[in-house]
């Protein structure tokens, strides 16, 4: 995987209020893949996992809409920064 752009990084950092190394980040990255965007359980499994990594507790209701958000979205599963940045809203 290419590096993670500082900004993404930045913002990802100071929405968790914790430091999370790029190398954390990558190596979850590194777990998607287009078809985990498509399924409801794996899209759900990848929010609780960056829930874990960040030490932020996640409401069932805030990965419902992060789930029907992505859906809606229709995003490029491959562009994870897209993606970083549409959970980063909630």
């Amino acid at each position: 995987m290419s590096k993670i752009s500082k900004d993404a990084l930045n913002a990802i950092n100071k929405k968790a209020g914790k430091r999370i190394s790029e190398s954390s980040v990558k190596k979850l990255a590194g777990t998607v893949k287009p078809s985990t965007l498509q399924s409801e359980a794996e899209l759900r499994r990848l929010i609780k996992q960056v829930s874990a990594m960040a030490k932020v507790p996640v409401t069932e209701s805030t990965i419902s809409e992060i789930v029907g958000a992505v859906k809606k979205s229709g995003m490029n599963p491959s562009n994870m920064e897209a993606l970083m940045k549409l959970m980063l809203k909630k």
